[in-house]
């Protein structure tokens, strides 16, 4: 990027254009319309990246379609729609998030945890936790269609409200407007919503729900807590009355707010029942960012046990983590050493345990063990003196684990 350049209409730093491409190579990501990948890209990087910078600094740079991505919700109930930009405009719009998001970093509310630097969703989830301990009642808000329903004029405001510079109001419409490509060819105009899957739409998503809810929340009920991770939100009340009162007074500001609406199956009043709550409610759980929350049967420190109301893997993460154990067909990996499997597989087990191992990680035994089975079912397979001998299969794999604990993940966990 150390062409010789003239007079540009914007001031934009190629320094900053590098950052971006350093982060968006970190990201990994598929490619989108145009097909190429982020290796194919570095393969002209520098004459790539000028290009880039030299039409975003002049006005000229004009997002191409975003791949539409149709991903199958969980039980069979729809789809979810993704968008997947190609890697140039990945780069441009994390340029521009790192330019915008300093300025509203600052003036987000401190119960938003969703794509936010020293933030995380397990921050939320814990924070969730403490609170439904101290209040009896919880509103789990499900907004329908978010992402495709974003109103293009509300989040322009609010962008233009947080910067002066005009080139970034001028690309965030762009993409807000660039049209979808379906797998047969077809473009589909946009005129509300922010593809999910883009590098801009988070950004562009807590800086609308920060007005649309939490600034207003803090307005209107300013005891209230909640915790929100983007779009999927977690209202703490005292008391069945309040709890309705606040869910009605959201439902008339989201409709407001460009016509939003609450999913009328998925959000619910719910009790926090345990061992000191002992009333009826219509619902006793709920699911937040993976967790399923319920009374569970806790044991103290003095070895008594209590019911508390506490967070585990929830059933749909666990039916999830199961299929992708599944999918793995290890027992079909004849060729392949233990060494071999667990070199696979451990990157991923230990991204499950560093998260949904956090709270109760004994409930992942039943998921985990799974991965046993198939390491069983391996041996078989690959060994004849275990055929039909699955016990002396199983007594093998108690050895392995036992001489080499940490070779499996998961063994920290659960062993055969």
């Amino acid at each position: 990027m150390s062409q010789a350049s003239g007079p540009r209409s914007f001031e934009i730093s190629k320094h900053v254009v590098w950052q971006a491409y350093q982060r968006v190579k970190a990201n990994k990501g598929a490619a989108g319309v145009d097909g190429q990948s982020i290796q194919e890209f570095e393969q002209d990087l520098k004459r790539n990246l000028y290009k880039l910078w030299n039409r975003l600094s002049s006005g000229s740079y004009f997002p191409p379609p975003v791949r539409m991505v149709e991903i199958p919700k969980s039980g069979g109930k729809g789809v979810r729609i993704l968008g997947v930009p190609t890697v140039a405009d990945r780069i441009a719009q994390t340029v521009v998030a790192m330019y915008l998001e300093p300025g509203v970093e600052t003036v987000f509310h401190p119960d938003s945890y969703g794509y936010r630097p020293g933030r995380s969703a397990l921050d939320a989830v814990g924070v969730c936790r403490e609170r439904c301990w101290n209040t009896d009642w919880v509103i789990d808000l499900d907004i329908q269609g978010f992402f495709d329903n974003l109103d293009h004029d509300l989040v322009l405001r609010a962008v233009a409200h947080h910067t002066d510079l005009p080139w970034v109001l001028l690309y965030v419409q762009r993409w807000l407007t660039a049209p979808l490509r379906r797998t047969d060819g077809q473009l589909v105009a946009r005129d509300r919503g922010s593809p999910q899957g883009s590098s801009i739409s988070p950004l562009l998503a807590n800086l609308f729900m920060h007005y649309a809810f939490d600034a207003w929340m803090v307005r209107e009920f300013p005891v209230v807590r909640f915790e929100r991770y983007c779009d999927d939100v977690v209202v703490h009340c005292r008391s069945e009355a309040q709890a309705q009162q606040v869910l009605r007074a959201i439902a008339e500001r989201l409709d407001v707010c460009g016509g939003l609406r609450l999913h009328p199956e998925k959000t619910r009043i719910v009790y926090c029942k345990d061992g000191r709550r002992r009333a009826s409610a219509e619902h006793t759980s709920f699911t937040f960012l993976g967790y399923g929350f319920r009374v569970r049967k806790v044991r103290l420190k003095t070895g008594r046990y209590m019911f508390g109301f506490n967070p585990a893997i929830s059933k749909d993460a666990g039916t999830r983590l199961r299929r992708d154990i599944r999918s793995w067909r290890l027992h079909q990996r004849s060729g392949s050493t233990l060494e071999d499997l667990a070199r696979e597989v451990n990157p991923i087990v230990r991204g499950w345990l560093n998260y949904y191992g956090r709270y109760r990680p004994s409930e992942m035994a039943f998921t985990l063990n799974r991965i046993n089975d198939y390491l069983m079912r391996w041996l078989v397979q690959k060994f004849k003196r275990f055929r039909g001998r699955w016990r002396r299969a199983r007594q093998a794999l108690v050895k392995v684990a036992t001489l080499r604990p940490g070779l499996f993940a998961h063994w920290r966990y659960v062993t055969p």
